[in-house]
């Protein structure tokens, strides 16, 4: 099985990372019940990272390096795309040598760290509107399909299910924030 290529925002990897890791966070908090013992309050999960080390090999090493670190010096979060891991909106947070340079060999780690912008400033009544209705006519004679999600789906697999594109899928559902999180029993259109 050949993987697709890694990219970030317009930076396409020649060859994927030799590693990656992915790790998650959850923060808990640890509270003292009086005359007793403790409680423990999940406080949810934090940034998940993505962190890799890779090699560019050839004429081209470091003039590929080079174009790497462009990339990380733009601002602000992008589309990470992960050959198997699911999109995310990241900000590339890290990016070193691993070995001093050659012409012909550069080895780097990287990390990313994946942006939440889950948070709206206030409650949008059309969005909670569409989450709620089920079937609904979209101005003309075709219907708005919804899907159920439940255990195990992921926006991905939503839209394979459905012949059609995470993108188009992400377009269709403005309600949803993030599209690495969907709860079960969440309704996501999908026509």
């Amino acid at each position: 099985m050949r993987l697709s290529a890694m990219r970030y925002k317009t930076f396409v990897w020649p060859h994927n990372p030799r590693t990656y890791a992915i790790e998650y966070q959850r923060t808990m908090a640890v509270n003292k019940v009086p005359y007793g013992r403790y409680q423990l309050q999940d406080l949810g999960p934090t940034r998940r990272i993505l962190r890799g080390e890779g090699e560019f090999v050839g004429e081209e090493a470091y003039a590929q390096f080079q174009a790497l670190a462009s990339v990380f010096y733009q601002e602000g979060p992008g589309l990470l795309v992960h050959p198997v891991w699911q999109c995310a909106n990241a900000y590339f947070a890290e990016l070193s040598l691993a070995q001093e340079p050659r012409r012909d060999y550069v080895r780097y780690t990287f990390a990313f760290w994946e942006s939440y912008d889950g948070y709206a400033q206030g409650l949008s009544e059309s969005a909670a509107a569409q989450s709620s209705a089920g079937t609904e006519t979209s101005g003309g004679s075709s219907a708005a399909r919804w899907h159920t999600v439940v255990k195990g789906e992921s926006l991905w697999s939503i839209a394979a299910q459905y012949n059609r594109s995470l993108n188009e899928l992400i377009a269709l559902n403005p309600q949803i924030k993030n599209p690495n999180l969907i709860q079960v029993g969440e309704k996501v259109r999908v026509a």
